[in-house]
This record gives C-alpha cells, structure tokens and sequence, in this order.
C-alpha cells in the first residue's frame, strides 16, 4: 500500500466490531511505531497506556464524547464500540507543555492500524480528571488523547466541500459516513 492510499483509507472510524479484538502485541506494535515518530526537541514525553479488556475499555468509553459536528448522535452503540484503547499522556517530568508530541504519535499509531487491517479515532474530547482517575494516574502524567481501535464498521466516503463551505460530517440513509473535504486548490494559497 502506498502513502496516499494508506492516508485515504486512515479516516476517523467511530464504528468497529467489537467482538473482534485487537491483541496487546498489536497495541505493542502499534506503539513502537509512535515511538520512533518525530518528536519534538526529541524529547519523547509522550507515554502509553494500552487497554483492550472490555471492562476497562467500557471505563474509557464512558469518558468520550463522540463526533462534535453529529450533536444528535450519541456515539457508537454497544457492539460497534472500540476493542482497544492507547491513552496517550504527557509526561510533566520530561516537559511540562505538550504541544504536538501526542498528535505526531496518534498519527503514527492510526497508520499503522490501517495498514494492519484495523482503524480507530483521535478522541481529545474528555474530562483529564476522570481519565487520570480511572487510568489510576499520578500528577506527573496528562491525559491528551485517547487513540480508540478496533475493525471498522462502517464505510467512509470523502464528499468535495460545497459552495456553502460547510465541512460539517454527517452519516445518509444507509449509514454511510460522509467527510467534505476543501479542494486542493482551495488549500493553496500560492506558489513561491
């Protein structure tokens, strides 16, 4: 699979096959490859915590919202929720501001699961107390982004924005998950 194809088929799945797990030396997996991501000043001050038991991913679950742009939509429903999680944390030992080192890593870990035949969604949206809480943190680590895997469920097609410029995404009829997405030429703003 090439680069373009791998980014086409890395989209923002909220639905999986529950059922269907994903092993902890795929998480493992997944995980070394955020390791060896860029890093910011290199200072890999972001840490990992993998979960794919289902009473803890029910924990986790409980935490996030889903799908801002979707307000009516609660999420994914029992038996579509993800099989795993990697929360991604900062460690305020190493630095105390985490300005992308979380995201380069959930990229990294996404690619990865696409390629492995599974897929999953960036999730910021959730309270750091209560994940610190549950995940039975100290004060030294936070909470920035809860990376949820699985096997999707669901079929994503990439819409080109229209006039109105609303990029909101949506799902029709039969369940299909809609994404606009601006056009290159929108995008550009010149060539030097």
């Amino acid at each position: 699979m090439n680069v373009r194809d791998l980014i086409l088929k890395n989209r923002s799945y909220r639905r999986f096959r529950q059922h269907e797990p994903v092993p902890m030396e795929v998480l493992r997996e997944l995980v070394d490859l955020a390791r060896i991501a860029q890093s910011p000043w290199n200072q890999q001050a972001a840490k990992f915590l993998l979960c794919n038991r289902p009473e803890k991913n029910a924990e986790i679950f409980g935490l996030l919202s889903w799908a801002a742009r979707m307000p009516d939509w609660p999420g994914p429903a029992e038996g579509e929720r993800p099989s795993a999680y990697i929360v991604i944390v900062g460690d305020r030992d190493i630095s105390k501001v985490f300005p992308s080192d979380h995201v380069v890593a959930g990229t990294a870990i996404l690619l990865g699961a696409v390629e492995l035949g599974f897929g999953g969604c960036l999730v910021g949206a959730f309270s750091k107390k209560k994940m610190s809480k549950i995940l039975e943190l100290s004060d030294r680590y936070e909470p920035l982004l809860a990376v949820a895997l699985g096997r999707p469920n669901e079929t994503i097609v990439l819409d080109r924005v229209g006039r109105d410029g609303n990029t909101a995404y949506w799902h029709d009829e039969k369940g299909i998950h809609h994404v606009p997405k601006r056009s290159l030429e929108d995008l550009i703003l010149r060539e030097l």
